[in-house]
């Protein structure tokens, strides 16, 4: 593989990989730092893509892997309590802010596989099939982690039941 094609691909899925990272971590600043630690093992290992094969999934899986593995060093999880008010889209205290702050607080009480997957499908624009194979996962399976978690955002956001 060609090193201009190679950083070509990773300079055009980096949009992707934050917005990945972000659905794991929770925190814009560890978001960010996950995924500079993502690129420069992809890096590292670029002498094991191989051309031709998928390179979002595998960017992705450096992603998860990294990200599993800090977890496995820190011993701790991520709240989503470490969110500023500046790591919202907005900044006026308008219905739509309130609106995105409830959501931000509801997704915390969701599964990490079933934020994920609703991130990658709502925010990144996957499609299901796109989404199992980045996560290495049948299409009814994340078919099932973006619907269950659509529900139970759907539930807490309904009936107001998230815990303060």
């Amino acid at each position: 593989m060609q090193q201009d094609s190679f950083d070509s691909q990773i300079i055009s899925i980096l949009p992707q990989l934050k917005m990945q990272a972000m659905a794991l971590t929770r925190n814009w600043s560890e978001a960010e730092d996950l995924v500079q630690e993502a690129i420069c093992n992809a890096l590292i290992a670029r002498h094991s893509f191989t051309m031709g094969t998928n390179f979002p999934a595998w960017m992705y899986r450096i992603v998860r892997n990294r990200f599993i593995s800090n977890l496995r060093k820190k011993k701790e999880t991520v709240t989503l309590d470490s969110i500023t008010d500046q790591h919202l889209s907005t900044q006026s205290h308008n219905d739509d802010y309130l609106v995105l702050k409830e959501l931000i607080k509801a997704a915390g009480f969701l599964s990490e596989e079933q934020r994920e997957a609703l991130m990658m499908i709502a925010l990144d624009g996957l499609s299901y099939e796109e989404l199992a194979k980045m996560t290495n996962c049948a299409v009814g399976t994340a078919k099932s982690r973006v619907f269950r978690a659509r529900r139970q955002l759907e539930i807490l956001l309904a009936e107001k039941s998230i815990p303060h």
